[in-house]
């Protein structure tokens, strides 16, 4: 049974493996920058199978005009059980007065089918543009 929590109190160990399971090496190159992301976070939300980490959801912004979605990762092995809904239900039931979400993530169909199935709407596909400085 997958239990859902809202916390950071999680090993760097766990982080680690989560977003290398995702080939997230960018963020895993320096662990301790990422656990200092992690824990400043607006809200995280996690997903456990018993002490495995599975899943993770984590938000940024200021909880009263925008809510910037981070970070949406499950395990490999875990993908297409609802995890990734759930976590995302999770977190925007935190701030259901928050207009403004977004997230900038790949485009592959994988990504743009969970994506527009939970209500988002593509920005290439719409009146809104996006930019982006990395």
């Amino acid at each position: 049974m997958i239990v859902y929590k809202q916390t950071t109190g999680f090993s760097q160990t766990a982080v680690r493996d989560l977003y290398e399971d995702a080939n997230w090496s960018a963020y895993t190159k320096d662990m301790p920058k990422l656990m200092r992301a992690i824990s400043h976070s607006l809200a995280v939300i996690t997903a456990w199978d018993g002490e495995t980490l599975v899943g993770l959801v984590r938000a940024v912004g200021d909880s009263e005009t925008i809510l910037y979605i981070q970070d949406i990762i499950v395990l490999a092995a875990y993908k297409r059980r609802g995890i990734g809904t759930t976590l995302l239900n999770s977190l925007l039931e935190i701030y259901p007065h928050v207009r403004q979400r977004v997230l900038l993530t790949d485009s592959t169909p994988e990504t743009r089918g969970f994506y527009e199935a939970n209500g988002f709407q593509s920005c290439d596909k719409g009146t809104l543009v996006a930019f982006a400085q990395l």
